[in-house]
């Protein structure tokens, strides 16, 4: 017997989106042991997702569904996973981390504990577009405890993940300041809920941060670019602070200022969020949920298109000036 098919979005080789993303009919997965389907409604596209088309990690498999984050409804469940599951709203993490096949598809089967419920307020379309970004921001912000009565500074609060993790620090009751190196976004940066701005061009930006701080310690510093900021993160950073970096794409191996960062006995971490624990993970995803379910947490959303224009999807993402996820839409 034939196996049933379902719409998708696959490569074969790494290269520019038009030139290797197909999109047509795939066979659907089959659920196994510990696991559940999800009829996928929602697929978010991150730059993670177009640099592994592109070939940052090479081809781990003959053919990829690209993705890794979506939204949707369970449909089956393998053994060992609660039946009650079947029927319930979802957003999913991690659909094409270490494995072949992620979201840009009409069905997913993925390990239980990489799925999250999904508000009923909250579409699929703003469920798709929480995994990697949502999980990246509540996760740079409160992994080394609270911030409140903090101040944070979040570089790059144009971003995706920046703009969620100024809400989240905000909402946790820190005065966040942000940087940008694109001050037209600076009303979208404080409509998060930012208290300052800064240019990050700016010669003089440490002592900025410091004036907009009003002297006081910034004790949490986050950022997309650790590397190219590394040194005067290690300035701004008050003793016993921590700068967690979720990025490093333009200095990759920076210097490291050693005795500066010892004499102010602070921390410098990086996170990873595919590497989350499934109770870490449940977590996370448990503060943004209440967020969503507060309205305390508006996720952005740049563009919704249909599954078909995939190869769109990616080149808006690699461009690199939306402001909010790029989502593909996809039909029963």
């Amino acid at each position: 017997m034939p196996p049933e098919m379902m719409q998708a979005v696959w490569y074969s080789e790494n290269g520019e989106a038009a030139a290797v993303l197909q999109h047509g009919e795939a066979p659907m997965p089959r659920v196994g042991g510990g696991e559940v389907l999800v009829r996928l409604s929602a697929s978010g596209v991150n730059p993670s997702d177009v640099k592994s088309r592109r070939g940052s990690r090479g081809m781990s498999f003959d053919k990829v569904i690209p993705h890794s984050d979506g939204a949707g409804i369970v449909k089956a469940v393998g053994s060992g996973v609660n039946p009650s599951m079947i029927g319930s709203r979802v957003y999913v993490r991690n659909g094409q981390w270490g494995r072949a096949f992620g979201t840009a598809a009409s069905y997913i089967a993925l390990p239980v504990g990489l799925v999250h419920p999904l508000p009923d307020s909250v579409s699929f379309e703003v469920g798709a577009a929480l995994g990697i970004p949502a999980l990246t921001a509540a996760y740079a912000v409160l992994k080394d405890g609270p911030v409140a009565d903090r101040n944070v500074l979040i570089h790059g609060g144009g971003g995706t993940v920046a703009n969620l993790a100024i809400q989240i620090a905000v909402d946790s009751g820190a005065r966040v300041i942000a940087s940008t190196g694109d001050m037209s976004k600076g009303e979208m940066i404080t409509g998060a809920g930012a208290a300052a701005v800064v240019d990050y061009r700016d010669e003089n930006m440490v002592a900025r941060v410091i004036e907009a701080a009003d002297g006081q310690p910034v004790s949490r510093i986050i950022d997309a670019e650790c590397g190219q900021n590394l040194a005067s993160s290690i300035d701004i950073i008050s003793p016993k602070g921590f700068i967690v970096g979720y990025g490093s794409v333009l200095n990759p191996d920076p210097e490291l200022p050693f005795m500066k960062m010892m004499f102010k006995n602070a921390a410098l971490t990086s996170i990873l969020v595919y590497l989350l624990e499934e109770d870490e993970a449940a977590a996370y995803a448990a503060i943004v949920n209440d967020m969503l379910e507060r309205e305390a947490l508006s996720v952005p959303i740049a563009e919704i298109l249909p599954l078909s224009e995939a190869v769109r999807a990616h080149e808006m993402v690699e461009a690199g000036d939306k402001r909010g996820s790029v989502v593909l839409s996809i039909d029963a």
